[in-house]
């Protein structure tokens, strides 16, 4: 069984009104129940996940029904690499779409009779396991008679964090394992403001574990965490002074990467043990001052960003942000800008099938013509696949006015 939430509210996050179903009659239907229910299938990357999502417009709330994932976990010192991915992936779809919909309907013997679509990562991504994920949706789409929503694995990850947090417009730290983006949404488009000019924060991140020998269960990342938080005021960890890299509004980990293994080969670096002289610095120490020198930069393009758009809210979103120590980060930047910060944990920031869920019910409800592919065609994946490639059209065509 996987966790849920009360309903979430469409009204705080200020979407354009909501059309009657009938306006897109020929895309979808609600159930019997008049509700629209989605099914999402997300397989971009290590992680393959199945959620299905309903929205009531009786009390116009969605609320996530269920949101089974599994994660394929690579041995120590090695990285996830597509073919192997993709393999978990076929493994696993069919199970979890069994088991999402036996949760979301436990006393149903077709709760798929209750569906009104079906929406996959279109990308970015993996090929392999993007291509595998999107055989499944096709599949399932045609046995069951479903329209198809292709959906872009970021607006994805902005639009369930929007309606868990009830953010209606904020400025957007997208920080994950293949993307690292300051997003603001501007005339019907997510507009990047910066971004990682070589290698994402996640990216960094794992490979730095890999280096040292951290495990990859649940995640490199987290490890990392765990490590860093070794820090107490009793108990001070070294900081290490690594390249602190912003340039305009990008950031740039790749030399930081270099610097750090470097580090490792030095005779100063204690892999085992406690140190013996002031020079020497542990596996801690590094992990601790890796993650307060690339978390600084992420908050400073935010912050900047924040100035640049007169915003006083942040969402942050992707596997990357569920780290609390950027998510206190951020709460202080944003604190000092007497704004909020709008944040979630593992179940919703890292990858799931109820974020392409989500972002699937809004191109369905709204008539998205680009999501709402007809039949197979249009379901081609794309491994690169730009957040500002994507037509907002469930949001006003505001435009920003900058501060």
């Amino acid at each position: 069984m996987t966790s849920t939430d009360p309903p979430c509210p469409l009204s705080p996050i200020q979407n354009l009104p909501l059309p009657n179903p009938s306006t897109f009659s020929h895309l979808y239907r609600p159930n019997a129940s008049n509700k629209t229910v989605v099914l999402g299938i997300e397989g971009s990357a290590n992680k393959v996940g199945v959620g299905v999502l309903a929205f009531d417009p009786q009390t116009e709330t969605y609320q996530t029904l269920s949101n089974p994932r599994k994660t394929y976990v690579s041995p120590v010192g090695c990285g996830f690499l597509p073919k192997e991915t993709s393999w978990h992936h076929q493994a696993h779809v069919v199970g979890l779409v069994r088991a999402a919909l036996e949760e979301a309907y436990p006393d149903d013997e077709k709760p798929h009779r209750h569906l009104s679509a079906i929406a996959f990562t279109l990308g970015p991504g993996m090929g392999g396991p993007l291509r595998s994920c999107a055989i499944a949706a096709r599949t399932l789409a045609l046995l069951w008679k479903l329209p198809l929503v292709a959906v872009n694995h970021c607006i994805a990850h902005i639009e369930m964090g929007r309606v868990a947090t009830s953010a209606a417009d904020p400025v957007v730290l997208y920080v994950s394992g293949g993307n690292t983006q300051v997003i603001a949404y501007s005339d019907g488009r997510y507009r990047i403001f910066g971004e990682t000019i070589d290698i994402a924060v996640g990216n960094c991140l794992d490979r730095f574990a890999r280096v040292v020998g951290l495990s990859n269960d649940p995640s490199p990342g987290y490890n990392i965490e765990l490590e860093a938080r070794k820090h107490t005021n009793e108990t001070p960890l070294k900081f290490v002074e690594l390249p602190y890299v912003v340039k305009g509004m990008d950031v740039s980990f790749s030399g930081l990467l270099t610097n750090i293994e470097e580090l490792t080969k030095s005779k100063n670096f204690v892999k085992d043990g406690q140190t013996d002289n002031a020079d020497q610095f542990t596996i801690a120490d590094l992990c601790y001052s890796l993650q307060e020198t690339i978390f600084a930069m992420l908050v400073e393009i935010t912050e900047r960003t924040m100035a640049h758009c007169g915003q006083t809210s942040v969402l942050v979103v992707g596997g990357v942000g569920c780290n609390k120590r950027l998510q206190d980060m951020l709460g202080l930047m944003v604190k000092d800008r007497g704004g909020t910060l709008c944040a979630m944990d593992h179940r919703y920031c890292i990858d799931n099938g109820a974020m392409i869920a989500q972002a699937g019910m809004f191109g369905l409800q709204y008539g998205s013509d680009s999501m709402c592919v007809k039949g197979v065609e249009g379901t081609e994946c794309r491994q690169r696949f730009r957040t500002d490639q994507v037509e907002v059209v469930w949001r006003p065509k505001t435009r920003r006015k900058h501060a």
